[in-house]
């Protein structure tokens, strides 16, 4: 006796869409035949929910379902053309509907598809924090991937004690299924995946303990990266086939790396050129001066001429990072602020009176806070 589409899938006569999308997906999931080694019960079975699940997730069809049972989708007049299904049809229900939410990738291992139907391994992508000091070098960091790496105990086959997978019988191999129908402009021939294989040409019917035939199982790797000289944050490098296994001995994916550069208080970077504020009193600034400044490669000796004005830009070529399309260095600019003391001893500020009787008047023109930053700019190219 034929049983109500409701009963086999386990549901009320009341329920929702999202409730029979649920319940026809656990179930497909547990008859599915990849899953039960081509036992005939278990594919009948698998047929019987997906008739079940096409007739009620239809509001048409369910209501006449409701309405007259079986014979109102197989009666005259019905116009829905229903028949029963054959395994074929029942797996490409289960692709079109679960193919990308997981339930059929979560039998196949999911990935894309690279050509010859084996399935690439997904994208691998951190993020790496560096210094300054190492964007000048170059550098290598070590890390530890935790992703999916090749089975050892199928060697990556997916069948258990490293044998190879049985052709697929509805494709005989070639991962394609063809078919043909009749219009008016003649006949038409499609070309899809295999819904029996996934479009692989091959079914496991005996799967690796280890990997669940999957041909992959979740590991820690060990990755070197070269992080190289002048990089900036937001650049990306991609280290090919460093990412995660495919199942099945698939091509790895790819290994995507962000880098980004940590703030150093000592600079500003405008591209390959640094800027240091270098702060100087005012007898530095008025009788000159030997100091010295830091840089990504030491400290360098820096001359202040006697009567620099604040906001004056020295310029030390070579002293930047290196270019990352080019190698050569950019420059280290120092900004010059004369400081100004908030306290004065009492000694201190006898002198400055006294230094003050002895200056001359400050000189007319163009504004010292126009000049200051026109060399600024000047000295970042602006």
């Amino acid at each position: 006796m034929e049983r109500d589409y409701y009963e086999v899938l386990g549901v009320s006569r009341n329920a929702t869409e999202d409730e029979i999308k649920k319940a026809y997906r656990r179930l497909a999931m547990q008859y599915h035949p990849d899953r039960n080694n081509g036992d005939k019960a278990a594919e009948e079975r698998f047929k019987e929910v997906t008739e079940a699940y096409e007739v009620l997730r239809d509001p048409e069809k369910r209501a006449r379902y409701d309405r007259y049972g079986r014979a109102g989708l197989s009666g005259a007049g019905a116009g829905f053309g229903f028949h029963p299904f054959d395994l074929s049809e029942a797996l490409s229900i289960f692709m079109r509907d679960f193919g990308d939410l997981g339930g059929f990738d979560a039998i196949f291992g999911g990935g894309q598809r690279s050509r010859r139907g084996r399935r690439r391994g997904q994208d691998v992508q951190i993020t790496l924090r560096v210094t300054l000091d190492e964007v000048a070098t170059g550098t290598r960091r070590t890390v530890k991937l935790r992703t999916y790496d090749r089975c050892a105990a199928c060697e990556g086959t997916g069948v258990r004690g490293g044998g190879r997978a049985a052709q697929c019988r509805a494709c005989g191999g070639s991962g394609e299924v063809r078919r043909a129908a009749d219009s008016l402009f003649g006949r038409i021939v499609s070309v899809t995946a295999c819904p029996y294989c996934g479009g692989e040409g091959t079914v496991i019917s005996n799967p690796c303990g280890e990997c669940r035939g999957e041909g992959r199982v979740k590991a820690e790797r060990v990755v070197e990266i070269d992080i190289p000289a002048g990089i900036s944050s937001h650049n990306y490098l991609t280290l090919r086939g460093e990412g995660a296994a495919g199942p099945r001995n698939g091509p790895r994916g790819d290994l995507i790396v962000a880098v980004e550069v940590e703030e150093d208080p000592r600079f500003e970077r405008h591209g390959d050129d640094l800027v240091y504020d270098l702060a100087i009193s005012f007898s530095q600034a008025a009788l000159g001066a030997e100091v010295t400044v830091p840089s990504p490669w030491g400290s360098v000796p820096v001359r202040i001429p006697a009567g620099i004005q604040s906001g004056t830009v020295l310029t030390l070529k070579g002293r930047g990072l290196p270019s990352l399309s080019h190698g050569r260095r950019g420059d280290l600019h120092v900004r010059v602020q004369v400081w100004t003391p908030q306290r004065l001893t009492p000694e201190q500020e006898r002198l400055f009176r006294e230094l003050a009787k002895l200056e001359g008047e400050i000189p007319e023109g163009e504004s010292l806070g126009r000049k200051f930053w026109n060399r600024v700019k000047d000295a970042l190219g602006a």
